[in-house]
């Protein structure tokens, strides 16, 4: 411990700062996911001239108690729009060093069992220092003649109110932000220092959000070397996870892994020899935290996903209930009467195959009809098993039919066309925080889940975690779509793996063959534009301009189509990039002046990051946040903006309306908002807009690919608007999307004990491998396995 409290000395930590002692009085402000605080103290004394009786301060800080004297450290500062208050760098309880106030201490309520007879006894022993010296040595107290109870009391109490404290103050001066030290502190507890001191790196390791570059630069201060085996390990990990959020990979080959690990490490001209990350790759297998099969390296997490998903599969996929044919027509001709659609043979198939399987995949492109599916599914079931589909008939137990999608507006969409409640996957599985959380177990009769190639491999991986094996599971998708923004391709696995029943829809339907839209959606995904491509048609045009003209179309399409009666719900501007003139950012701030200006000065108005948030304006969730049922692109509406009492921004609020839920945003979290008028295609997945307004340039060349065009042209469920470059819509129709490097379909034909088709192995090389080994311990062990397992002949010159 007196390493740690050699941290907080006066001489060490006040150099030129000042500071205050006083009492808690008051909380402003406190993160609920970290130490921020800001607070109204009462200050007993000062190194500087403060004439108030009270004083607000703001930093990172463990629990404070009332009426306890804290010592605050760091600096007045004039804040332009707060006014003065002191930033604090670090506190200390003031502890008592008079004889007076260390039994007055050691005999308060917090040190039970202590009277004021035993605090005076410990202070004639240890004199004034009595504090620092029983945290540097627990045992000090035994000398003293002290009952144990006594004794481990007072050592608790003690470690308790300065431990948590001097470790937050103390992360906070390695840089880390208030949210990652309590993420820290909950991970090492009392350890967090020492483990920052001996191993840095240890935190990419543990805790999701550490950077290797943040690492590397504590290192430098705590003087840990650039060839550290921890140094290497974690190049390593962090190489396999940006392969995993950069491409969507579930694993990476040795070459790319070396390569990144490689700039990653950024040894200048120095030399590292491939050994050094072979025997790391081997220390990190030893320790389960990857994983090398055929080759493969992965992320424990993301191999054991895999795994998961297979077994689970296995599990659910259980023989079918035999349901006779004939009745099972008849229920699927009534339903259809009853709905007034008469379906085709395709249909009745899907259908058909969705009731009879206790697993079954349904795709199809826009116009198609997988809505229409979802219903007649949900229908034909209820009319086939006797059930009702009110919901207020089911009060006693649960509703036998579950509906669920990954976004809320998906969700809505579900409800809608079948008139039962849905909900996002979040929300049904009950996650409130992270992934690392025990999930729901679902309860019910049939599961269906739309726009499947939005689920990831992690989110998938809970899910059938949570379904029984009786559950019928129906999952319907647009398998041309983009795939998931996380790693994996599940929908598309799925599919390819032919040991799960499934049904393509291509026929568009007699209502849809009026829209153009739909019919140039379906020649994009066959690698063609339409012949009639660049003629305006009833539901869509063609602007040709350059990346300079783009704000003045952009400008000139928005106000007219508001003139026509437009509202911010019903346009959406889609581009691939952010930054640049015809970026998301630049775009936001173009339309919001047009659809939602800022009229007179009363007009409430909050500005956050370069941002001007309105009453009215369209907004974007940047982040999941389940505790709240919004997640990741969902888009509300600002519907009220509530000021801090005496211009205290910090107090500032905005409540915006999403589709399933009303949220109150505190300032601190305005950072997982930004406006929607503009957003990225694979933001706006799942959802639906009257009028899209789509920029297609060469800048976006890199990222252009048909999926992506395909996936943005699709949200458009009215009226089409492209403009740009030709030659780049051309070239993004012909450039196919880049399959990621995933294995869900070799788990699967595993557990299966299956053999792919000829076919799919020659589409996909990873199942070619028969060589099938696991880097295991004790492989490692008995020298079995080269740790140089795919990286013949590597060597890494810096």
């Amino acid at each position: 411990m007196s390493q740690n409290i050699d941290l907080f000395q006066d001489d060490q930590n006040e150099g030129n700062h000042q500071y205050i002692v006083g009492k808690l009085k008051m909380i402003f402000f406190e993160s609920n996911d970290n130490f921020y605080k800001v607070m109204l103290v009462t200050v007993s004394e000062s190194s500087f001239s403060w004439n108030e009786e009270e004083i607000v301060v703001t930093g990172n800080f463990a629990d404070i108690e009332e009426e306890v004297s804290y010592k605050f450290i760091g600096s007045v500062v004039d804040h332009p729009k707060y006014g003065q208050q002191f930033q604090s760098i670090n506190y200390q309880r003031e502890t008592p060093t008079s004889k007076k106030g260390f039994i007055s201490y050691l005999s308060g309520e917090e040190f039970k069992g202590i009277g004021e007879k035993t605090a005076e006894k410990i202070y004639d022993e240890l004199g004034s220092d009595a504090i620092n010296k029983m945290l540097d040595d627990k045992t000090i107290l035994c000398k003293i003649g002290l009952k144990q109870k006594q004794i481990s009391t007072i050592n608790d109490v003690i470690s308790k109110n300065n431990g948590v404290e001097q470790t937050i103050v103390g992360l906070n001066s390695y840089g880390f932000s208030s949210n990652m030290a309590g993420r820290i502190f909950k991970e090492y507890q009392d350890n967090a220092l020492k483990t920052i001191q001996e191993n840095p790196y240890k935190l990419v390791e543990d805790i999701d959000g550490i950077s290797f570059k943040k690492a590397d630069q504590v290192a430098v201060e705590v003087g840990i070397g650039k060839h550290s085996s921890g140094r290497i390990r974690a190049a390593i990990l962090t190489g396999l996870q940006q392969l995993s959020t950069r491409d969507g990979n579930t694993y990476a080959t040795s070459d790319n892994l070396v390569k990144i690990t490689e700039d990653l490490l950024n040894f200048n001209n120095q030399e590292l020899s491939g050994e050094e990350i072979g025997q790391q790759l081997i220390e990190l297998a030893k320790d389960e935290k990857i994983i090398v099969k055929n080759k493969n390296i992965y992320l424990k997490k993301l191999y054991d996903a895999e795994v998961i998903i297979a077994q689970s599969i296995k599990r659910i996929k259980t023989d079918d209930v035999e349901i006779k044919d004939d009745d099972l027509k008849l229920s699927i001709n009534k339903v259809g009467q009853e709905l007034n659609i008469d379906y085709d043979e395709s249909q009745q198939d899907a259908i058909f195959k969705a009731i009879s399987n206790s697993m079954f995949l349904l795709t199809g492109g826009p116009g198609t009809g997988k809505t229409t599916i979802i219903n007649g599914i949900v229908k034909t079931y209820a009319k086939l098993n006797n059930l009702s589909l009110d919901i207020n008939s089911y009060k006693e137990k649960p509703f036998p039919i579950l509906l669920a999608a990954p976004t809320g507006r998906a969700a809505k969409r579900m409800s809608e066309s079948t008139g039962l409640p849905a909900s996002t996957i979040h929300r049904l599985l009950g996650l409130n925080r992270n992934d690392d959380e025990p999930v729901n177990d679902l309860d019910g009769d049939i599961l269906i889940i739309d726009e499947m190639s939005m689920i990831d491999t992690p989110l998938f991986k809970m899910l059938l975690e949570s379904i029984p094996r009786h559950m019928k599971v129906i999952m319907v998708g647009d398998k041309d779509q983009l795939p998931s923004v996380g790693p994996g391709q599940v929908f598309h696995d799925l599919l390819e793996s032919d040991l799960i029943v499934s049904k393509e829809l291509d026929q568009i339907h007699r209502q849809e063959e009026t829209s153009t839209i739909i019919r140039l959606a379906h020649s994009i995904k066959d690698g063609r534009l339409p012949d009639d491509f660049y003629q305006n048609q009833p539901d869509r045009s063609f602007i040709k301009c350059n990346a300079n003209q783009i704000e003045s179309v952009i400008k000139q399409v928005v106000a007219r189509a508001k003139q026509k009666g437009f509202n911010s719900s019903d346009i959406q501007i889609l581009a691939p990039m952010y930054r640049g003139s015809a970026g998301i950012n630049n775009l936001n701030k173009i339309v919001q002046d047009i659809m939602n200006p800022k009229t007179n000065d009363k007009q409430k108005e909050i500005e956050y990051n370069n941002i001007k948030y309105r009453i009215g304006d369209k907004v974007l969730q940047l982040v999941n946040s389940p505790e709240d049922n919004v997640f990741n692109g969902d888009i509300g509406k600002i519907v009220g903006i509530e000021y801090g009492k005496n211009q205290k921004k910090y107090e500032d609020k905005l409540t915006i309306a999403f589709d399933q839920t009303e949220v109150v945003y505190s300032r601190k979290d305005f950072n997982n908002l930004t406006l929607a008028y503009c957003t990225s295609i694979h933001k706006a997945q799942g959802s639906e807009f009257k009028l899209v307004i789509m920029p297609v340039l060469p800048q976006y060349r890199r990222m252009l690919k048909k999926n992506l065009l395909y996936t943005g042209i699709t949200r458009a469920s009215s009226m089409l608007i492209l403009l740009g470059d030709p030659n780049s819509i051309s070239e993004s129709v012909k450039s196919e999307s880049d399959n990621r490097l995933t294995t869900l379909r070799q788990r699967l034909f595993e557990v299966f004990d299956k053999q792919p088709s000829e076919e799919k192995i020659i589409k996909n090389d990873n199942l070619n491998n028969t060589n099938d080994y696991i880097l295991t311990e004790t492989k490692i062990l008995n020298n079995e396995i080269d740790p140089m397992i795919g990286m013949d002949n590597v060597r890494l010159n810096y």
